[in-house]
């Protein structure tokens, strides 16, 4: 978003001082998936995104129908035309406390000021915190990659190299083994495969090398090589890692939202149910930061999703109240 775009989104939040329906926290695909559907069901909605989207390093996005390829920064400046096109408000600002109360919820900004919400829908998505290896930050979304459904087809036939940093790792070499022939599991700091995990391994071609691997070789910025502690270099063109995936949610902390380990060991994320709804009582959250596998495509759904069950609650909401002033309660 241009800066004349954020003043006047900004000047138009200060002139409003009434609640809005749902205030969005995160602009990627689920937050404005569900601000979508929630303005286009004429509620007052509010996206507040702080512009730092999960897939920024990534040329393109995959696997998206209709939108194959393309790049995340126009997909998500598409989004957020479509959500003001129905009235919807996008606010270039970092959220960082939510308060509750019996009205409502009260969310502060960085710099613009505080808002006011019936419902608040978070899709603030997570970090991915990176093994620990020197070279890799660096060539992240690039030829260090994680996701074989993202990626796989791009790095199809080349040398990949899965480095073994978490449970999945084996699951994961066993996935791209799908995209290319030449596939090697470094076990790194992990334990070493299991009798059972190593017999799959082998049966699939996907040789296993011991050892900590200290850094990425790069020549004419390409990755060429992987590189043990005891100076062995391991040609490969593309690593694979499974990072630790780090919730965007401790500005929950004053409703008493916090991230918790997910169960499939991958790092952290915000649980809720398959509507969104978390333990809140009037929050729910979609996308990366309680499902921390899903793609872009998936991530929408569950924010339409989310979107339509907050719609339906506001909905029931304002029934009992209707309800009970025509019985004069």
């Amino acid at each position: 978003m241009i800066a004349t775009e954020v003043v006047e989104m900004t000047e138009q939040v200060n002139r409003e001082n009434t609640a809005r329906d749902v205030v969005v926290i995160g602009g990627g695909a689920a937050g404005l998936s569900g601000a979508l559907l929630l303005a286009r069901a004429r509620r007052s909605v509010v996206v507040v995104d702080s512009g730092e989207p999960r897939n920024a390093p990534a040329e393109g996005v995959h696997g998206l129908l209709g939108r194959e390829g393309v790049s995340p920064t126009d997909l998500l400046a598409r989004g957020g035309e479509e959500v003001r096109r129905y009235g919807g408000q996008v606010v270039n600002d970092e959220v960082t406390a939510v308060e509750r109360d019996d009205t409502g919820f009260t969310v502060t900004l960085a710099e613009g000021p505080s808002l006011r919400a019936r419902r608040l829908l978070v899709t603030t998505g997570l970090v991915d915190e990176l093994p620990d290896v020197p070279g890799l930050r660096s060539r992240w979304g690039r030829d260090v990659l994680h996701c074989p459904y993202c990626h796989g087809w791009e790095v199809r036939d080349r040398a990949i190299g899965v480095l073994a940093s978490g449970p999945t790792s084996v699951h994961q070499a066993l996935l791209f083994r799908q995209w290319s022939a030449d596939v090697m599991l470094f076990t790194h700091d992990r334990p070493a495969p299991s009798p059972e995990e190593l017999e799959r391994l082998v049966a699939r071609g996907i040789d296993v090398v011991d050892g900590e691997v200290t850094g990425v070789e790069v020549v004419d910025d390409r990755l060429t090589g992987v590189r043990l502690a005891d100076g062995t270099v391991h040609e490969r063109e593309v690593v694979a890692v499974a990072p630790r995936a780090r919730a965007r949610g401790g500005f929950l902390a004053g409703i008493g939202l916090r991230p918790v380990t997910h169960p499939a060991g991958v790092g952290e994320h915000v649980p809720t149910d398959p509507t969104g709804r978390t333990e809140v009582p009037g929050v729910w959250a979609a996308g990366n930061v309680t499902d921390p596998m899903a793609q872009v495509g998936a991530a929408a759904a569950a924010g339409a999703t989310a979107g339509a069950r907050i719609n339906a609650d506001l909905v029931e909401e304002e029934t009992r109240l209707a309800v009970s002033a025509r019985r004069g309660l």
